[in-house]
């Protein structure tokens, strides 16, 4: 049974990575902790391993189709590689409770950017050339990258949910181009975060196999089919659905802890 739910849980993060570049991650640490109980300092990395292994997979079609800004993807990836460490060495010094406090948050605000209507593009980041000034966005794109890098580390997301407005709000990448560049950054991330861990690493291995598994083909799935699929309205369900875990999360801190 638990072996079917991590599957589950695997094979819908993967498809929503897949899906929106970012976002599904958000339930992994929920998903593990309450369903398929497992210690939050157990939770975080095992997290990072399926969300950074899921988005490497899932990123395979963007880059080959040419959906990835590398540049962009240096400068976020080389600050939140840093941040994402320091993040996991803070993870280790606070209670869970807290920590679970500080996700249904972030929980709340990822929510509050999924239903975002905004579809502005450009900023002071993109030119009449359609190129990016460098100077005035790399100013821009530094303190968010290691945001995003600390939150991946702190709490095991990707961090997509983050990345993918500021790439397209102020880097002026179109979505399809932010969601490919997203999943190379949250790789990153990722990897940077697990690497923290390493040390002290205990994790059930044929729970975090069926785990990867099921969310390596629901990202490759995803990438194979996300353009048949309406992803707007995918966003708006699955941010109600953030909410409700958020919900959940805060009582069970609060209240039955």
């Amino acid at each position: 049974m638990t072996i079917l739910m991590a599957l589950a849980l695997g094979a819908g993060i993967g498809i929503l990575l897949g899906l929106l570049g970012g976002g599904g991650s958000i339930l992994a640490v929920p998903g593990l902790v309450y369903g398929l109980r497992i210690p939050l300092a157990h939770a975080v990395p095992m997290s990072l391993l399926v969300v950074g292994i899921a988005a490497l997979f899932g990123s395979i079609g963007r880059i080959r189709n040419h959906q990835v800004q590398w540049r962009v993807a240096a400068v976020f990836a080389a600050t939140g590689l840093p941040a994402a460490f320091a993040g996991s060495a803070v993870n280790r010094l606070l209670p869970p409770a807290v920590t679970l406090g500080g996700f249904a948050v972030l929980m709340v605000v990822a929510g509050l950017r999924m239903l975002s209507k905004s579809q502005r593009t450009g900023g002071a980041c993109r030119t009449e050339g359609n190129a990016l000034d460098w100077r005035r966005c790399v100013s821009r794109a530094v303190p968010i990258g290691l945001g995003v890098g600390f939150l991946t580390g702190l709490f095991g997301v990707g961090g997509g949910f983050l990345i993918i407005p500021a790439l397209v709000l102020m880097l002026g990448l179109d979505m399809i181009t932010a969601i490919g560049t997203s999943l190379v950054i949250v790789v990153a991330n990722s990897a940077s975060g697990m690497f923290a861990y390493l040390g002290n690493l205990s994790l059930d291995w044929r729970l975090a196999t069926a785990f990867t598994a099921a969310a390596i083909i629901g990202s490759l799935a995803a990438g194979r089919f996300g353009a048949t699929i309406d992803t707007r309205r995918l966003r708006t369900w699955f941010a109600y659905l953030v909410f409700a875990v958020a919900a959940f999360v805060l009582a069970k801190v609060l209240f039955l802890h």
